[in-house]
């Protein structure tokens, strides 16, 4: 498939998140490096979208693009009908507090602040009063409701992710961004953080966006979209581990574009 190949958008969906010919570039010179090179993606209201590819492929920064976290070098990024590029800092600010949530490897949690602090910093921050009703469902879901007064170090890292994504969750935000959001986990734990990204699809209508490397994690979005060099090569609705593992060793490959 081509650069656009991921950009039909299908009868009866909204788009939340859209890049068109999105271009990054770092560095100058010979040590100039094009991470993302004309990438044209639409995001779906209430789906689950894996992005895998090779490493040095341009994922993480396809997600930080999105995200707002990083300028674009050239073309355009729109998160939920804001166009990112024309933003200032307070705005961009404003648009990843209120907007985006984040899921991290790194649960980015503050040691200092119980599980139930954590969860709604985001919008203590923003002087935003706590839905305490959306607030008890989110938190009756991930099945942390025993640890609500723990601090980080007195839970395991799975249950730290939880919180994470019950932060991430809190604001009801119009797109969540995981970054290998079970890279620190061991498989059940990983289970766990992945059925309730899963949950937050299927029951709270959420939108969600994973950089993963692992297939079977992959296997619980609705659909895989695939980068190599810096460009979408194709994607993958309704996937299998199985399915997933074939199309990455095919990136692998000297004929597939791909970067090892």
């Amino acid at each position: 498939m081509g650069r656009h190949a991921a950009t039909a958008e299908r009868p009866g969906t909204t788009v939340v998140a859209a890049t068109r010919d999105l271009v990054k570039v770092y560095g100058q010179g010979p040590a100039q490096v094009r991470a993302l090179d004309g990438v044209s993606l639409d995001l779906h209201r209430g789906e689950l979208t894996a992005v895998m590819g090779p490493s040095g492929s341009g994922k993480s920064t396809l997600m930080h693009c999105l995200a707002a976290l990083d300028r674009p070098t050239s073309g355009s990024v729109v998160v939920d009908g804001v166009e990112v590029a024309r933003l200032r800092d307070a705005a961009l600010t404003r648009l990843r507090r209120d907007r985006i949530g984040f899921v991290f490897q790194s649960y980015n949690l503050v040691p200092t602040l119980t599980a139930a602090e954590n969860i709604t910093l985001p919008l203590d921050i923003a002087g935003r009063a706590v839905d305490r009703a959306w607030f008890d469902t989110v938190v009756d879901t991930i099945g942390l409701r025993d640890r609500l007064t723990h601090r980080p170090t007195e839970l395991s890292g799975g249950q730290q992710q939880r919180v994470a994504c019950a932060r991430a969750l809190v604001s009801r935000p119009a797109i969540v961004f995981a970054d290998e959001p079970t890279g620190n986990l061991d498989s059940r734990a990983s289970a766990d953080v992945l059925g309730f990204l899963r949950r937050s699809v299927d029951d709270f209508g959420q939108t969600v966006v994973m950089v993963t490397h692992e297939p079977t994690a992959a296997a619980y979005a609705d659909r895989v979209v695939f980068l190599a060099d810096g460009r979408v090569v194709g994607e993958l609705r309704r996937p299998t581990a199985e399915a997933v593992l074939e199309r990455l060793l095919g990136l692998t490959e000297p004929d597939a574009g791909g970067d090892g």
